[in-house]
């Protein structure tokens, strides 16, 4: 039962981990590497959350094994007891010795390897525009030279300083650097809890505030729409060099091979338009005309992919937010009806539901009024605890009362879940926080596929970064390590891969103690929302209810909010004409290409003026919706000869292959 207790967690935690990069990734379209890199650091980081109780249960029987055999050969015990004493019950999830100290080294080693050196370097691999896996390692060297450089200047001065002390030894160099990435990681750990702690119970009261969660999503259309016309401006102007450098390149030039993996990475759309232009026949001339240099052509690469990445993921998250505002204007409509049926703006049926309305407009309020009240206690119980853990005589920390309880009765059960929950708790704070966190277009983790490979690959590196002494402060808060309870007792075997904290006493005795009392100020600074004041002080714009540019920004977000529904109605009405306009095209083109053109050029115009004249009841119901609609609505792929827009080359001439190799775990994105 124990190894299937260990082996069911181990299965559950992958599919999880793949679960949340299947919602953040996209498997199609990733490199490989990315995508394997990303999912073995989420993984080994959840391992250590869901095993972590098993290893706290299986410690607690061996102490009691241990207290028994003391109190068996202690003959005035004995017969101060005047009984055998209760014997220590296995638990169901035990786990034999030996296995859980390997399995705590091959997990944290191979994540510190992984943030320390592979993801550093994964990411400048990923993130360069180079056209070779030569180039691309080259670039991935350089860029983190500095970075490598600083690790081994510091491991040396370390060495240095541990072979002239007199009292320390070599061996004692692991526990130095184990203690040094935890003081980075606790560093950062008390930032990102002080803020989940406050702001997740937050976020769930509000989400039952639907007037305040409206007003919200207008404010972030106003900034969406924004960042959308942006990243589109940007696009434009991304292409546009594209192509020029295009025309430029000729078929045979050294250089086009270059040419040709730009292009696949751009829109479909693009890719058509420069291939019309294309000459297939023209030959350059090396010493008339003037060509980029292959460096150039990487730095316009490397723009190509952030700019098309970006749009797409403005445009995804642009059609989300409109779907929320349509729901959540449905929901304050619907607040008011007697007939307690639910009728949504676009309906996909004419069938109104009873079940729910109950869920959306009455019980889901109460429910995450119910949720945020609970995970408040939660809240004030882990900032108590944070703030008195130290104290082992009396115990004040609850966390801690509560694992000591359950420890006398033997209730293994009880503690594993009580553990569980806690360290589940703490991991959401930390982890949701760093889901949250976005630091200009650099790091954005984006759901609905829409996440780069750069920041897919720092969270990564914040992950196991910030899990192992997230699991260290979990143990002090229930007193189960010795270096902060300064208690003689038996340690977990994750503990046993850290070595005595008590080489480094001002970190062990100080750093680790007093610095998570830090958690108190940090969650009344984010309960004021001091941050968000900074930075709109700063010009970043932030949702500050008593902010005029808020105002402006809700009554602008409103608007387009209408202007966006209006377009979806209209789209609804008339969405097929175009596709219809657009296959009558294509059925017009294929027949004019299985025709000899040069023999029936007289009927071949008559048949493209028919054409236009059959179309005009359709373009008139296009020219009104893009009249009613200028800001979302697109018809530049249509022009008065519909034969004219299949009549131009593809990109994929001889130029450019539009299948993208993905034999080598190295392709490209």
């Amino acid at each position: 039962m124990s190894g299937a207790a260990l082996g069911i967690e181990i299965v559950v935690v992958f599919f999880l981990a793949l679960f949340l990069l299947h919602r953040y990734g996209d498997f199609k379209k990733q490199q490989r590497m990315v995508l394997f890199g990303t999912l073995l650091a989420w993984y080994l980081c959840f391992l250590i959350v869901f095993i972590l109780p098993l290893d706290v249960s299986t410690t607690i029987y061996k102490q009691c094994k241990i207290d028994h055999e003391n109190i068996i050969i202690s003959f005035h015990l004995l017969l101060l007891y005047n009984s055998v004493p209760t014997p220590c019950y296995k638990p169901w999830s035990y786990i034999p010795d030996g296995i859980m100290p390997v399995f705590w080294r091959v997990v944290y080693w191979t994540s510190q390897c992984l943030t320390w050196l592979l993801l550093p370097f994964m990411q400048s691999y990923a993130r360069s525009g180079g056209f070779s896996i030569t180039g691309k390692i080259k670039t991935a060297l350089i860029e983190n030279a500095i970075y490598y450089g600083t690790y081994l200047l510091i491991f040396g001065s370390l060495l240095i300083y541990v072979a002239v002390h007199p009292k320390w030894h070599l061996y004692e160099l692991q526990t130095i650097g184990i203690t040094a990435a935890n003081t980075w990681g606790l560093f950062l750990l008390v930032l990102l809890l002080g803020y989940g702690l406050v702001e997740i119970p937050r976020s769930y009261w509000n989400a039952s505030r639907h007037g305040h969660l409206l007003i919200k999503t207008y404010f972030k259309a106003a900034k969406l729409m924004t960042e959308k016309a942006d990243a589109e401006e940007n696009l434009e102007d991304v292409m546009e060099e594209v192509r020029k450098v295009s025309e430029a390149i000729k078929y045979n030039h050294p250089l086009r091979k270059c040419i040709d993996t730009i292009l696949r990475k751009c829109p479909v759309d693009y890719q058509e338009k420069m291939g019309r232009n294309m000459d297939d026949y023209e030959d350059f001339d090396d010493k008339q005309n003037s060509y980029p240099s292959e460096k150039s052509l990487v730095k316009l690469h490397k723009q190509v992919i952030y700019a098309v990445q970006r749009h797409n993921r403005t445009r995804v998250q642009w059609q989300i937010l409109l779907q929320k505002a349509i729901h959540l204007e449905d929901v304050t409509k619907n607040e008011t009806s007697l007939t307690h049926q639910f009728v949504h703006s676009f309906p996909s049926s004419d069938v109104c539901f009873c079940a729910e309305w109950y869920w959306e407009c009455l019980l889901k309020r109460w429910f995450y009024r119910l949720l945020s009240v609970v995970l408040i206690l939660f809240s004030v119980a882990v900032v108590w605890s944070e703030c008195t853990f130290f104290s082992t005589r009396p115990v004040l920390s609850l966390f801690a009362v509560f694992i000591q309880l359950a420890e006398r009765e033997y209730n293994y059960l009880y503690i594993e879940m009580a553990c569980f929950i806690t360290i589940f708790f703490l991991c959401t704070c930390v982890y949701s926080t760093v889901f949250r966190i976005r630091v200009f277009n650099y790091y954005y983790l984006a759901s609905h596929h829409q996440t780069d490979a750069y920041s897919l690959q720092f969270s990564g590196m914040l992950f196991c970064r910030l899990t192992p002494p997230l699991c260290l402060n979990f143990l002090g808060l229930i007193h189960m390590d010795s270096a902060i309870s300064q208690q003689q007792k038996e340690q977990t075997a994750y503990t046993s891969i850290m070595g005595s904290m008590h080489v480094v006493s001002f970190i062990a005795n100080g750093f680790y103690i007093y610095y998570p009392m830090l958690i108190l100020i940090l969650c009344i600074a984010t309960y004021f929302s001091l941050g968000t004041r900074c930075l709109n002080l700063l010009g970043f714009q932030q949702f500050v209810g008593d902010s005029e540019m808020t105002s402006d920004l809700i009554d602008e977000g409103k608007e387009l909010i209408r202007r966006g529904i209006r377009t979806s109605e209209w789209k609804e009405r008339y969405g097929n004409l175009r596709e219809d306009y657009t296959a009558r095209n294509r059925s017009s083109h294929e027949m004019k290409e299985t025709s000899y053109s040069d023999t029936v050029a007289p009927s071949h115009n008559r048949q493209a003026k028919y054409s236009r004249s059959g179309s005009r009841v359709e373009k008139d119901h296009i020219e009104l919706l893009q009249d009613a609609e200028p800001l979302d609505f697109n018809v530049d792929s249509l022009t008065d000869n519909p034969l004219e827009t299949e009549s131009g080359r593809h990109a994929g001439g001889r130029y450019l292959s539009m299948s993208s190799s993905r034999s080598r775990i190295f392709d490209d994105v």
